[in-house]
């Protein structure tokens, strides 16, 4: 068993997917701004921290994918706690969160664990592969503690992210289907090298990466084996249905393209919105159907508006201004009837009988009810 595991290591740590990024040299030239601080979790850093702003001195076997995902740069640092221990981190820094997720997605393996660290982590062994913003780690222990989980999350809380949009996700992974999932098989591609690493079933020429093309990659259990679903995102709709009339054109006899088919076996395809899902490998016809219906394009809308609250638009705000309403008007109730009765006060005493209460304006009708019945008949 021993063995048999030693083996596997290494296969999956010499594959051209593996996790480790090559050692590279010390280089000028790199971002100012750091990636890795230079201690957190006990952890201290040994010695300067080599840096790079070449995807070739990287990853020299991957060094076009990591261009496609928005490499910026990278570094890489060795760590050392008073026990004696060793860690080696690789950080490669993206441009965006995408870029991030979609090297992360590039790397990580089927056969790897889930781990709750940074926005997503997959683990083998004494190897941690995360992201956090639009930076992916690498992380090798020489031995692992049970505090390792929780110094690398520590990590992930110092490293530095970016700001604005550029922090955002990619929406279409979100469209493929939960059920018969093959977990740690999703594979986020945004150019025609990691497409063609990945052997997808359709080839980067039918894709179109430079009509703005983005696509996920998934794998599915089916009674045949194991099957692949792709999802192709375009712009637009009729773009998406343009591209979709070509895949379906290269199918017709005597037309297929060399390579389109190749090795996928049975292809079936929809279009929902500006989503082509294509479905390929050992599917039967019902299988694919309930594969491809399983995936729906649901628009979303939105307005390039302040959604925040401001002064004007505060609930709190608008009852303390009715508060200040109400006093006003009581104020000024009060003035006013002050103001009212003082001019009559005044009046009454300035010329008495002859603006208010005079004589002869004060005449009451009197109907007589004590006089007696006599006295009134007369």
């Amino acid at each position: 068993m021993r063995l048999s595991r030693f083996i596997l290591v290494v296969a999956l740590l010499t594959a051209p997917t593996g996790l480790a990024f090559a050692d590279i040299p010390a280089q000028t030239g790199a971002r100012a701004t750091p990636i890795l601080p230079s201690q957190f979790g006990g952890w201290q850093l040994s010695g300067r921290a080599q840096t790079s702003a070449d995807p070739a001195v990287a990853d020299p076997i991957n060094a076009a994918v990591l261009t496609e995902y928005g490499f910026s740069d990278f570094q890489s640092a060795t760590y050392l706690r008073d026990d004696g221990r060793k860690l080696t981190l690789k950080a490669a820094r993206f441009a965006d969160a995408s870029g991030a997720y979609g090297a992360f997605t590039f790397y990580k393996l089927p056969v790897m664990l889930i781990e709750k660290i940074g926005d997503q982590a997959a683990s083998l062994n004494e190897r941690v592969l995360f992201y956090r913003g639009n930076i992916l780690i690498d992380a090798a222990f020489q031995r692992l503690s049970a505090m390792s989980a929780a110094e690398l999350r520590e990590l992930a809380s110092n490293l530095p992210l970016a700001s604005g949009d550029t922090r955002n996700l990619p929406g279409l992974p979100a469209y493929l289907p939960k059920q018969s999932y093959v977990k740690n098989s999703a594979k986020y591609i945004v150019g025609p090298a990691a497409l063609e690493k990945l052997q997808a079933p359709i080839p980067a020429q039918f894709v179109d990466f430079n009509a703005g093309a983005e696509v996920v990659l998934g794998s599915y259990g089916s009674s045949g084996g194991e099957a692949t679903l792709m999802l192709i995102s375009y712009p637009t709709p009729q773009i998406a249905g343009d591209h979709l009339r070509r895949i379906e054109a290269a199918k017709q006899p005597n037309q297929q393209p060399a390579g389109l088919l190749a090795n996928v076996g049975a292809l079936f395809h929809k279009r929902t919105g500006p989503i082509v899902v294509v479905a390929a490998g050992p599917l039967s016809e019902s299988e694919a159907k309930s594969l491809l219906a399983s995936v729906n394009y649901d628009a979303q809308v939105t307005w390039n508006e302040n959604t925040y609250a401001t002064k004007r638009d505060n609930l709190a705000n608008l009852l303390v201004n009715v508060i200040f309403l109400c006093f006003i008007i009581i104020g000024f109730a009060l003035v006013a009837g002050v103001a009212f009765g003082g001019v009559r006060i005044l009046a009454k005493r300035l010329f008495p009988d002859r603006v208010f209460d005079r004589t002869e304006d004060m005449e009451v009708i009197s109907l007589h009810l004590s006089e007696p019945t006599s006295s009134r008949r007369t």
